[in-house]
Parts: structure tokens; sequence; C-alpha cells
């Protein structure tokens, strides 16, 4: 295991960590008559099941595997002679600034 995958995982226990207790809190005050908290009870358990998405894509990242969309769309970019223009025009224009 890398040091940057124990961050990730990191990153999603501490993740975890925050929205679980928060939503108990906030569904205690709920319960309690806080009209607000509501909101806050389906916020918490939202940002949990985020922080999960952006785990696994973040781990996918990482190990390099990568999605047909992800393929296409850097073959789209390789295609695209209007962006290889772009890209030669602001390689002129660094360079001039070079000298």
């Amino acid at each position: 295991m890398t040091k940057d995958t124990i961050r990730i995982h990191f990153g999603l226990i501490l993740a975890e960590l925050i929205c679980v207790p928060a939503f108990i809190f906030e569904i205690s005050r709920a319960l309690g008559g806080n009209r607000l908290s509501w909101a806050y009870v389906f916020e918490w358990p939202f940002l949990g099941i985020y922080a999960i998405y952006m785990w696994r894509k973040m781990l996918k990242e990482e190990r390099g595997e990568v999605t047909k969309t992800n393929v296409q769309s850097l073959q789209n970019e390789v295609d695209d002679p209007e962006l290889a223009a772009w890209n030669a025009y602001l390689a002129k224009v660094h360079e001039d600034e070079k000298n």
C-alpha cells in the first residue's frame, strides 16, 4: 500500500467520523422540535455517501484504472486540431516571454 493510498483511506475515515456523529446529533435535535435540523438530517448522510464515492474514484485513479469514457475523452483531445493549434499558440507566447 502506497503513501497516497493510505492518505485516501484516512480521508474517508475522517469524513465518516464527522458525518455519522453529526447525523446523530442533528436527528436528536430534529426529533426534539428543531425544524431546521431536518435539513441537516438529510445533508449529513448525503455528504457521507459523497465521501465514499470520492474515495472509490480516487482509489481507481491511484491504481491507474482508466474507464472507457476517460479513454474516449483523451482520444478526442488528441484528435482535436483546434486544441493542437491553441497549444502551439500558447507555447509560442510562453517562448516569447522567456526571451
